[in-house]
Order: C-alpha cells, then sequence, then structure tokens
C-alpha cells in the first residue's frame, strides 16, 4: 500500500516529462526544418529555377501574381557557384501552436555579393502538427535591412 503511494506519482511525473520533452523536442526541430527549405529555396534561386523556387512555395504558386513576379525575381537573382547561407534568422523560435512570422536570409553564391532577402513562414507547433510552410520571399533587401514583422 505504501509502495503504490510512492510509485504512482513518480510514473506520472516521468509520464509527464517524457510527453513535454518530445514536444519540446519537435518544436526544436522545426527551427532545422525551416532552415533546410529556406536554404533549399535559396539554391534554387541562385540556379535560376522559378520551377523550383515556386515548389517552396506552394501558397504563392496558386496566385498567379505573385508566381509571376517570382519568376521575375528569380531571372535577376540567378548567380554562378556554391550557394552559402551567411545567416538566417528563423521566423520564430518556438511556435506550440499556429504561427506566422518573417525569417530572415543572407546568402551569395561564389564569390558573389551577398543578397539579403525576409522570407515569410507558416510554422505550426507541435501541438498542431508541427510542419513549415513557406509562404513568399522578399526581393533583395539592404545588408543591413530589417524584415520588420
Amino acid at each position: 500500500m505504501r509502495r503504490s503511494r510512492v510509485v504512482l506519482p513518480v510514473l506520472f511525473a516521468v509520464f509527464v516529462f517524457l510527453g513535454l520533452s518530445a514536444l519540446l523536442a519537435r518544436g526544436l526541430t522545426a527551427s532545422s526544418r525551416e532552415r533546410g527549405d529556406v536554404l533549399e529555396l535559396v539554391r534554387a534561386q541562385a540556379r535560376g529555377d522559378a520551377a523550383a523556387v515556386l515548389a517552396e512555395l506552394p501558397a504563392c504558386r496558386r496566385e498567379p501574381a505573385c508566381a509571376q513576379t517570382v519568376r521575375d525575381r528569380v531571372r535577376r537573382l540567378e548567380r554562378r557557384g556554391d550557394v552559402q547561407l551567411l545567416t538566417y534568422t528563423p521566423s520564430t523560435r518556438l511556435a506550440l501552436t499556429r504561427k506566422v512570422g518573417t525569417g530572415r536570409v543572407a546568402w551569395r553564391a561564389g564569390n558573389g555579393r551577398p543578397v539579403v532577402q525576409c522570407v515569410r513562414v507558416r510554422r505550426e507547433g507541435p501541438l498542431t502538427g508541427g510542419s513549415v510552410e513557406l509562404l513568399s520571399v522578399s526581393a533583395p533587401i539592404a545588408g543591413d535591412g530589417s524584415c520588420g514583422v
């Protein structure tokens, strides 16, 4: 009888700890997934592959004006060389539920000048599915420019 008074609360505490740890881990991996998606997006821009950029931006692909803007922008951003991600500031550190935010990416291809852009992102937290969707990408901004959200 005495042992169950101790074992049950300990088991409950362990269960709660493991559950919260799993949710936190899932939420934190979304930042890594977001960064990877943005890297694929800028690599496609550097290659001049508008179709691949639009594949990374499904919401934009469905809007003709947005898709045309992306195609025009990709033509201007085509660069030679390996793409380097110089910095990436994610749209949010941790989202427990759905959150839309803006990330800031600085990249360059080869020995070219850096390109800085803002990326609009919808993130689902671990409580709402954990997915990441890139919504749009801005024209290049000044190197010290802010994405001002």
